[in-house]
């Protein structure tokens, strides 16, 4: 029988390699009810691209436990991915998941797609002639440069935008062009749109390195199937050099520069590990600022292995956590 309010929505969120994807089938398990009743929606900008599965650490369709993932394999590489599309499409998942009496799981770490589906978040147009000029002053003059220009003209956003970010500095310069409005303006408080817990996983930060150094090094010297040079090498013909994203993401810009011969595998996977920790600190700031995430404590061995018994601990947190917000009472923090 289909209950006649949504349920509480999960948000899953975090730095990457946390173990978010393994939280919310554990929990969609625990929750009972199996496919039928719990179904994810994935907020990575990455793993929205058909083809890009080593870099992006996708579950492989076996792994899913037969629980449907929405936002998942859409795109084309040659194909530009943009928050406000997803915005549409992943609101038109959650209402289709919750009509049919079904609970929304949200997972991943791109933080501006999570809060484009759990806040009530507009955003501004674009314009094709502005873009096209900052982009051509970002390759002349450097990211840097264009960074300074934001930091003068809207700090908060550049406080948030990392110095090397070239996307993400160009967008924030249009908005300002196009709308006479801070980027940082755009970005409500935090609150959501529906009832919604928001987890996420926090590792020691040595541990998490380690997580990240074994990811590297598994997906250019994969013990078993193809890495990602492999990958890469077929994405190619799909369009990925002329992609306006996709050949952006960490590891498949590193494959993409030992094909043609710039770097070493050894480079490329030192490259790609330090990206990704980067990467992680960015997204552990982005996070830190939301007042309504339930940091949960998770205890990894040195090396970054899951000890015996922790990740029902988690489970057991996590639950305690979902529990008390279906019951409508005052979360307590994790």
């Amino acid at each position: 029988m289909r209950p006649t309010v949504a349920l509480t929505r999960i948000a899953v969120v975090g730095p990457t390699a946390t173990g978010k994807s393994e939280l919310a089938l554990d929990l969609a398990d625990a929750l009972g009810g199996g496919p039928a009743s719990s179904e994810i929606l994935g907020a990575d900008a990455s793993q929205l691209y058909r083809g890009m599965d080593v870099g992006t650490a996708k579950l492989p369709l076996a792994e899913r436990r037969g629980y449907p993932h929405h936002q998942i394999d859409v795109l084309d590489v040659a194909q530009e991915a943009s928050v406000a599309a997803y915005q549409r499409h992943a609101r038109a998942d959650l209402a289709a998941i919750e009509a049919r009496g079904g609970r929304a799981l949200i997972v991943g770490g791109s933080g501006l797609y999570v809060r484009a589906v759990t806040d009530a978040l507009d955003f501004p147009g674009t314009d094709p002639t502005v873009r096209a000029s900052l982009e051509e002053r970002a390759r002349a003059e450097g990211a840097r440069a264009l960074w300074e220009e934001l930091a003068g003209a809207d700090p908060l956003s550049a406080q948030r935008i990392d110095e090397g970010d070239t996307r993400r500095i160009v967008r924030a310069l249009e908005v300002l062009a196009v709308t006479g409005r801070p980027f940082s303006a755009t970005l409500p408080r935090y609150e959501d749109v529906a009832p919604t817990v928001h987890l996420a996983l926090r590792p020691p930060r040595e541990a998490l390195s380690a997580r990240i150094n074994a990811r590297a090094a598994a997906m250019f010297r994969p013990v078993a199937g193809p890495g990602i040079i492999e990958e890469t090498r077929g994405l190619i013909s799909a369009g990925l050099r002329e992609g306006p994203t996709a050949r952006r993401a960490i590891g498949y810009a590193q494959a993409l520069a030992v094909i043609d011969g710039g770097i070493s595998v050894e480079e490329a996977v030192a490259a790609t590990a330090a990206d990704t920790r980067r990467l992680a600190s960015r997204q552990l700031k982005w996070f830190r600022r939301d007042p309504r995430i339930h940091w949960i404590d998770m205890h990894l061995t040195p090396d970054g292995a899951v000890p015996d018994g922790e990740r029902q601990r988690v489970l057991d947190v996590a639950l305690g956590l979902v529990g008390a917000a279906d019951s409508g009472q005052p979360q307590p923090v994790a």
